[in-house]
């Protein structure tokens, strides 16, 4: 479309920290709820109400049509779903879908849940979840999907957009936001094979809506093109490890249906870490977010489009296609990963064997304390000969193993010893962060130092490992923990009965049905 979209000014409540209020709706009003910014609500925003699904019940939805919509030409449809006690209005002005649907001709549908701003998803009981949220308490889903009013609604808004609107019926998203997710998921595991692709942020659906009891999946669409955002401090499941489990399982369940490669490809922009996964029959993408509470970014609908959706296409024979994106699914050009005790390190999308595994090594004072010592850093400390290979240079050691040098493309000459800080420069010595140190016969330097002070690259820090690139990148947990198990050798998950058992623990004696054919 070519067009040039535009954010309207809005007038900021910061005093306001409410869910979502209700004044927010046809206002030019603002605000800033844990991290969940709004854009003003769009003028062009329509509200409908009827039984769309022909069971006696009314529901409410809301279209955003662009200006550019004229009928003459297929356009792609997002449903966009809201978090739980939000609205289909309170989901539009809380994301950006109105100006990437004003950039790129789309349209965009965000429906309201049917019961008391909830969605009906499996699993809220049987795992343990909430059952009441601010003193409203959750309605379990009927066990039989085709019974689900909310499955059945947003089938039903599918239908009614391509009889309304020139829908392209091979560019059908869906995404969601926290509760919204689930309910996105729980539609792709049903009814995917009417989506091109698949996306929601912040809540990671629960196991037991994942898995039978002996660990068989649960899934009658097949398929999906599905990307999975999942804030820092997302905290839905009380604690990081937990929520890292929990994601490694939906990461795991996806990769299985879509049959991709369990090696990711890995790009950090920003505060933005990403890992693409190639599947022969539809793609994954984990997104997780650094410093981010739980909710969705106030982009993520422009990263989901110009990474994802833009390339994707639900072909009539219901293969999935992943065409050329806005922005392209692929590793950092640069990039170099280290973790503690990790065997192996990541380069250039390689996992390459190292000499000795990284360890973390602390610049101490001592002096005049009595005795006692300050830390005055830590950092993490690397075999010389990886610093070599990343740095495109050579590496020699003497043959006691207690000093090294490493020439740089650039010619110049680098040489170090065990337990000296310094470090000669041709025949100049410069002080490092920390004293060089040898571990079974390897010299290690700290990746900090040598990155910054020759190549000014960005290193970024956290959870026990270390990411090398060459622009703005910062490290997130769940990268971090996804990063130790490439390093590690446990890029091939698998989870035994015995495992998914014990995250199964929840089961009510009203457990799921086992999923049929439709």
């Amino acid at each position: 479309m070519n067009i040039q979209p535009v954010i309207r000014p809005g007038r900021p409540d910061d005093d306001n920290r409410h869910y979502l209020p209700e004044y927010l709706y046809r206002s030019d009003i603002t605000v800033n709820e844990n991290g969940n910014n709004s854009i003003p609500c769009p003028e062009r925003l329509q509200e409908f109400h009827g039984d769309i699904v022909g069971d006696g019940k009314e529901d409410t939805w809301y279209e955003y049509v662009p200006e550019s919509y004229d009928g003459s030409k297929k356009v792609p449809l997002v449903i966009s779903l809201h978090g739980g006690l939000m609205t289909g209005w309170g989901q539009c002005c809380y994301n950006s879908w109105p100006l990437v649907a004003d950039r790129e001709g789309l349209i965009a549908v965000f429906p309201t849940a049917s019961e008391l701003r909830f969605w009906q998803v499996e699993g809220m009981y049987e795992s343990g979840g909430p059952t009441e949220i601010d003193g409203i308490r959750v309605k379990h889903a009927p066990a039989d999907f085709r019974e689900n009013h909310d499955l059945n609604l947003l089938l039903a808004l599918i239908r009614a957009m391509q009889e309304k609107y020139n829908i392209d019926p091979e560019r059908i998203f869906m995404q969601g936001m926290s509760m919204g997710n689930l309910m996105t998921h729980q539609f792709s595991r049903y009814y995917g094979n009417l989506l091109a692709g698949a996306a929601g942020a912040g809540a990671q659906t629960w196991p037991c809506a994942l898995f039978e009891k002996d660990g068989t999946i649960r899934n009658a669409a097949g398929p999906v093109a599905v990307w999975q955002a999942r804030p820092e401090h997302n905290q839905f499941e009380g604690d990081y490890e937990g929520e890292a489990l929990n994601f490694k399982m939906g990461r795991w369940y996806w990769l299985k249906i879509n049959e991709a490669c369990p090696v990711p490809e890995i790009s950090i922009v920003g505060e933005d870490n990403f890992a693409f996964y190639h599947g022969k029959k539809a793609n994954l993408v984990f997104h997780d977010i650094k410093n981010r509470d739980h909710g969705q970014k106030l982009d993520e609908a422009f990263l989901y489009w110009d990474y994802f959706f833009s390339g994707l296409r639900r072909k009539a024979d219901g293969t999935i296609e992943q065409g050329p994106t806005r922005l392209p699914l692929k590793r950092d050009d640069f990039q170099a990963a280290f973790a503690e005790g990790a065997p192996s390190m990541l380069y250039n999308g390689e996992i390459l064997p190292l000499s000795h595994a990284p360890l973390f090594w602390q610049k101490l004072k001592y002096h005049g304390l009595n005795g006692g010592a300050k830390v005055r850093g830590e950092y993490l400390m690397v075999p010389a000969e990886a610093l070599a290979k990343i740095a495109g240079g050579s590496y020699e050691t003497s043959e006691e193993g207690l000093s090294g040098v490493i020439r740089l493309p650039d010619g110049r000459r680098l040489q170090f010893a065990r337990g000296v800080i310094g470090c000669m420069i041709g025949d100049t010595m410069r002080q490092m962060y920390v004293e060089c140190i040898e571990r079974d016969g390897v010299l290690m330097l700290s990746l900090e130092w040598f990155s910054r002070c020759f190549f000014n690259w960005n290193v970024s820090v956290h959870n026990g490992a270390a990411y090398v690139t060459d622009h703005w990148a910062e490290l997130s947990y769940f990268t971090a923990d996804l990063l130790k198990d490439l390093l590690n050798g446990r890029y091939e998950l698998e989870f035994t009965e015995q495992e998914i058992m014990e995250r199964q623990k929840y089961f009510t004696s009203d457990d799921l049905p086992p999923i049929a054919a439709k």
